[in-house]
């Protein structure tokens, strides 16, 4: 039995996250179901007596990499933490509307920003800020979207009736001023339009 054998199905192990048959293993590898057999057996004493933050686990004839249960207390401190994230003006462009604006559709938001929204849309639900809403009973059945509990927490905000006022019609000039710079709605040209003075400019 070589290192490099037991690297490698150390690395197989790894990246698969599921259990892996010993077979499939001898068979990737080019070597009996013995010789894979025992490399995985040494790898799981190794683990064990060296005292590694992770295990091989056994199941039947198959082998899954596992952490180690004394490593559980730390990982639940680390998966508990509240994600951090990175609110773009893009970003915060496209909440704001749906804040002031839902329940609104995907659509909707991209006529007011004049740009195409469906990224920021999938992030801004990635990062739990929005969710869906229900579909509107009108052709295509378009889905709809809305704040959060998150989004309460975040900002942080008890109540959407706590939201401070702002002037919607501004989206319509928002709009203008990204045309006038480029002719083409862009979100970079947007974003500028957006920025404190542009108008003066």
């Amino acid at each position: 039995m070589t290192e490099k054998i037991k690297s490698t199905i150390e690395g197989i192990l790894f990246a698969a996250g599921d259990p892996v048959e010993i077979e499939a293993l001898a068979s990737v590898l080019e070597i009996s179901f013995e010789e894979a057999e025992a490399a995985l057996l040494s790898l799981q004493e190794e683990y064990a007596e060296n005292g590694r933050g992770v295990r091989l686990l056994r199941l039947e004839d198959s082998f899954q990499m596992t952490t180690d249960p004394e490593v559980f207390p730390a990982l639940i401190k680390l998966v508990s933490r509240p994600r951090r994230y990175r609110l773009t003006d893009v970003l915060l462009e496209t909440l704001s509307i749906i804040a002031y604006k839902q329940p609104i559709t995907r659509a909707e938001i991209e006529r007011i920003r004049g740009v195409s929204s469906a990224h920021a849309v999938e992030r801004l639900t990635e990062y739990g800020l929005i969710e869906e809403a229900g579909r509107l009973q009108t052709p295509g059945r378009p889905m709809t979207y809305k704040t959060t509990d998150e989004f309460l927490r975040h900002f942080p905000i008890e109540s959407l009736e706590n939201l401070p006022d702002i002037d919607l019609a501004e989206e319509e000039q928002i709009r203008r001023n990204v045309q006038d710079e480029v002719g083409v709605y862009t979100e970079e040209a947007e974003r500028e339009a957006l920025k404190p003075g542009a108008e003066e400019a």
